[in-house]
Formats: structure tokens, sequence, C-alpha cells
């Protein structure tokens, strides 16, 4: 459990020799090595798999959707573990040697003869020739584990680190430094996109013109070395105790309540069941307040006979504190702004995949002998994002505190919906360019000829690519400090998993879109030959798609309440406002917390938040 920071006579936090940014480079170096190595053989894995493995393609895209579908998933276990028992630091540490035998098991099988298929010959391009000989099951076996391994270690870092690395901060601004946790998601994105920027040009040209063996050598080696450094930072961490399985506590929740589903629910919560020394393990921040939302499971909090043994010890399965139904009421409250970017995901996830196919049928010379390739496009993507995070954090943040008063500038609510708008004109700006590019083919009679270029640059397509680039600075950031603060505080690495499972559900979300919209419209939109299709039409639906989600997300806004929470003080009580609510949940949250907090011993209380005030 993690302790507040020590405080001088007056009142001031107390530096302390753990936590801060000297703690980055250990935790980044992880991460970043992770995403470096997914990103650098995952970018060109189908090509090992087709011209080294010899597998048909749909075969190798099928081994990589399975693959990338469990991956994806895994980050839900990593976080059951690090919230159970394990802690975040034994979980990434964990994760990072799991991840480096999955990559040392890669290295092996493109280096070892006998890992690996005899070589075509100079035949093979996209898929192997039927006279190339396949891998084997003992050679695809190799090649399972390895995968594996990296699926389960990418499982045990992806849900820690960004958790681990703001617990460094310390929490709601006790610890020094605290001011400067918001800017630490901002480097950690940015972070994260410079490793893929790397892995999307160094790795790849490797694997293309070195060999497989560095292409995956490259990454296994940069992997020991942050998991090396990782470990070698211990003394510096704060480090928060697991106290049990949360969803063991939501599930004793959810089962008392429906035990006393014909119990009344009292007008005054403040006779609801509290028990302060069963919940400090839990609530290091502070235990949860009463909200009046989903008051159906405050039934789980209403004392009964037979709930407390003679000793004065509750029986879980048959009561529940106030703290832990507000827990499951985070988490429920929560869902409803999550799943805005599950949809924000699925309606952009195939926008790429398209936009390489427009791309490879434009101009896309440099000069008369070279030419970029259409993945490459991707690029102005990445680049975009990082300019974005750079600009934000150093520039828009200090001019936007001088307005709001606020620490981050602006709230991650405000952040999240400002993302969501962009990513809009993203889209609309591909439809644009769609129906210029399908004009322009037209009216050079390609229509019938989708393997001619189109007289028309592909640097067309980069302002879509750059608004994309914006998005994702904007709402995948404040999408994360969203799950990262509204959180259970004992539930933050669950919350990171949260991301990740949005981006999985997303994915598999856009492949159901194209499917109805191909079965819909009999093909005639989305067709091999784009010259002749309508693919600015599906851009268009897209755009439909997600002004809709828009609008969503600010009604879900609109409804969403703060968790509040009480800190027993010894002197004066002090009231935080984290997030960035609206002026309808602000009042809300102080209405419900000088209500539930006065009647606490006068004890401090808390509404996540930015500003800082004290109670008169």
């Amino acid at each position: 459990m993690a302790a507040a920071a020590a405080a001088n006579e007056d009142g001031s936090p107390e530096k302390t020799k753990q936590g801060g940014f000297k703690t980055m480079p250990f935790i980044l170096a992880n991460e970043i090595c992770d995403r470096f190595a997914t990103a650098g053989f995952n970018a060109n894995l189908i090509t090992y798999l087709t011209q080294e493995l010899h597998l048909p393609l749909v075969e190798a895209s099928n081994l990589l959707t399975n693959f990338n579908g469990t991956a994806a998933f895994t980050p839900v276990l990593g976080a059951i573990l690090a919230d159970s028992f394990a802690g975040r630091f034994w979980t990434i540490a964990g994760g990072g040697a799991l991840y480096q035998l999955g990559m040392l098991g890669l290295v092996l099988s493109a280096l070892a003869p006998a890992l690996r298929p005899a070589p075509c010959g100079a035949g093979a391009t996209v898929a192997p020739p039927p006279s190339c000989q396949r891998a084997n099951g003992g050679q695809l076996a190799m090649l399972y584990m390895s995968l594996l391994l990296t699926a389960l270690g990418s499982g045990g870092i992806r849900p820690c680190v960004v958790a681990f690395g703001a617990d460094q901060f310390g929490l709601r601004g006790r610890r020094p430094g605290g001011e400067q946790k918001w800017s630490y998601f901002n480097l950690y994105f940015f972070s994260m996109g410079l490793a893929v920027l790397l892995a999307l040009t160094v790795v790849v040209y490797i694997q293309e013109n070195v060999g497989w063996g560095w292409g995956f050598g490259i990454p296994a080696i940069g992997m020991f070395v942050s998991v090396l450094s990782f470990v070698v930072g211990y003394p510096l961490y704060v480090k928060v105790k697991p106290e049990g399985s949360p969803f063991k506590r939501l599930l004793q929740v959810v089962v008392a309540a429906f035990k006393k589903r014909k119990e009344a629910v009292p007008e005054d919560a403040g006779i609801l069941y509290h028990n302060k020394e069963l919940d400090a393990p839990i609530a290091a921040d502070g235990r949860l307040l009463h909200t009046d939302q989903l008051r159906f499971l405050d039934r789980a909090a209403v004392l009964a006979t037979g709930d407390l043994a003679d000793s004065g010890e509750p029986d879980l399965w048959r009561v529940a504190t106030v703290h832990r139904v507000e827990e499951l009421k985070s988490i429920v409250r929560m869902l409803p702004l999550w799943a805005a970017s599950i949809t924000l995901i699925a309606a952009a996830s195939h926008n790429f995949t398209f936009a390489i196919q427009q791309a490879r049928t434009m101009d896309r010379h440099l000069t008369p002998r070279f030419q970029i390739p259409p993945a490459t496009m991707i690029i102005f993507t990445t680049l975009t994002m990082l300019v974005s995070l750079a600009l934000y954090d150093r520039v828009f943040v200090p001019v936007a505190r001088r307005y709001t008063g606020r620490r981050s500038g602006i709230t991650y609510f405000q952040r999240m919906g400002a993302g969501f708008a962009v990513s809009v004109l993203g889209v609309l700006a591909g439809a644009l360019v769609e129906r210029k590019r399908r004009g322009v083919a037209a009216e050079h009679g390609l229509a019938d000829s989708p393997g001619a270029v189109v007289p028309i640059s592909v640097f067309w397509l980069v302002p879509q690519y750059a608004l994309h680039g914006v998005s994702d600075a904007l709402s995948t950031v404040g999408h994360m400090e969203f799950l990262y603060d509204q959180s259970p505080e004992s539930m933050r690495s669950t919350a990171a998993a949260l991301f990740w499972i949005a981006g999985s559900l997303g994915n598999y979300l856009g492949t159901v879109l194209v499917t109805v919209v191909q079965s819909a419209t009999k093909g005639e939109w989305l067709q091999d030959n784009i010259n002749k299709g309508r693919l600015d039409y599906y851009y268009w639906l897209v755009t439909f798609l997600m002004v809709l989600n828009l609008v969503y997300y600010i009604v879900c806004f609109h409804f969403y309440t703060l968790k509040t929470f009480e800190v027993d003080t010894a002197n004066d009580a002090q009231r935080q406002q984290d997030g960035g609510e609206g002026q309808r949940g602000q009042q809300q949250a102080e209405l419900s917390t000088s209500q539930v907090g006065a009647s606490r011993n006068g004890g401090g209380t808390f509404s996540d938040g930015d500003k800082l005030t004290e109670n008169s």
C-alpha cells in the first residue's frame, strides 16, 4: 500500500527518495522495447511467414489474426495478476522475461536451418509457389510457442507500465511532482510513437535487406537491456502493494445486492455500512463516498441480521462497505465513455488499409528513380502524433492553464472529445481525396485499369494521415488518463487493460462493419479495383457513424458522475477536484462530498480533479 508522502511543518510535501521523473528511464525503456519489438516483427511478419516458412497467404493471415487477438486480451490476465497478488513491478519484470524468451525463440527459428524449411529460390513473392516445401509441424510449433510467449509477456507489461509509471508521481498530487502526472502520460505516448517510428523504418529495412536473424535479434537485444535496466531501478520505485483480487470484491458486492434485492434502500446514506479499517488496505487515496446513481447496488451495504459475526467481522458475501459498492459503481459508470473509444477504433480500423490501397494507385515518385512504398505513408500519422504531443505539453497546456487554472490545461474529457472531433475530419478528408482520385482516374480512362498509376500525387493523402495523428495525440492519451484516474485505486492495472481491450474489440467490430457494408452493397462499394468501387461512399458512411459517436460521447459525459473519496486529515479538511468535469458534475460531486463528509468525523473529502481548495 502506498503511503502518502511525508509533510513538513508548513504542510508542504517533504522530498522523498523514491518516485519522480528519475524513474522514467527505467520504466519507459521496458515499454519502448516492447512496442519497438512488437512493431518491428509484426509489421513484416506476414513476409516472414510466406517467404521464409512458405505458408499460404490465407493461412499466414489467419495465424496473424489469431496471434493479434490473443495478444490483445493477455493484458487482462496481467492486470488480474498485478492487482490481485503479484504487484505491478513483478508483473512487469516477469512479462519482460517471457517476452525475452519469445524473441529468442524467433531469433533461433530465423537462424537455425533445422527450424525453417529449405529456401525456395527466387520465385517467391507474395505467396510461395506450389513447389516450395512449407514449414513442418515441429518448425511451426517453435513459431507458435515463441509467439505465445511474446503475447503473454506483452500482457504482463502493457497493463502495468502506465499505472506503475503514474504511481511514481503519487496520487492526487500528494507526492512531490504529482502535478506532473499528466505530463507523464504525454511522455509515455510520445516514447511509444518514437519506438514505432524506429521499428517501421530501421527494423523493417534490416529484415528486408540484411536478414531475419538481425531483424529479430535487434529487438531481442533491446528487450534484454530493458528488462535489466528496469530491475536495476528497483530501489527507486514507489511500489503499491496489491490487496487481493478486485474482481472477487466486485462479485461479492453483486452477490450481496442480489441476496438483499427485497431490502429497502435507506434515504440517509450515512446509515449504510462503513468500515474504515477493513477498507484501509484498498483505499490509500481515501475511501470512496456514496453517490446516488445505481442505487440498487446500495442494498449490498444495508446491514441485516447475520451480516456480522459476534467478533464484528463482516460476511463479505452478505454485506459490503460503501467504499466497495462505489468501486463497482465507478467501473459501471466508466463503461459507456469507454465504449465510445471502441466505436472510434472500429470506424477507423480500416482507414489505413484502404488508404494504403489508394496510395498504391497514385503517383508516389519523389525522384524519377525513387518512389515511396505505400505502407510508408503511415509514418505521417506517427510523425504528426509525435509533434502534436510535444506541442500539446510544451505550448498548449501552459497557455490553457492561464485561462482554466488547471494544472493539465484542459480536462481529459475535453481532450477525448477534441480527439473524436478531429478523427471525424480525418475520415472526411479521406472521402474528399478519394472522390478526387476516382474522378482523375475516370477522366484519364483508367477505371478498368486497377494496376495503372493515376496521375495524382500521393501527398494528397497526407492531410487525412496527419489528422489521424492529431486525433491519436488527443483521444488516445485522454482515454488512458480517464481510465487511470476514474478507476478504483485498487484496479488501475485492470483499467489499463481496458485500454487494450478497446483496441481489440474496435478492430473486431471494424471487421463486422466492412462485412455488413460489403453484403449490403453487394460488393459495389469495396472492390478490388478501387477505381470502379465507391470507397468514397464508405468513407462518408464512416464519417456519419463517427459524428453519431461524438454525440453519444457528449451525452454520456453529460450524465457522468465523477468518483469522490474521503481522506481523514489531522487538521484542515481538503477538497480536490480532479479530472475535468463539467459544471453540473462538479456541483454534484461537491454536494455529495459535503453531505457525506460532514458525517464522517470532519474528514477531508476529495473528488477526482485538478483544482485544490480548502474547506472553510
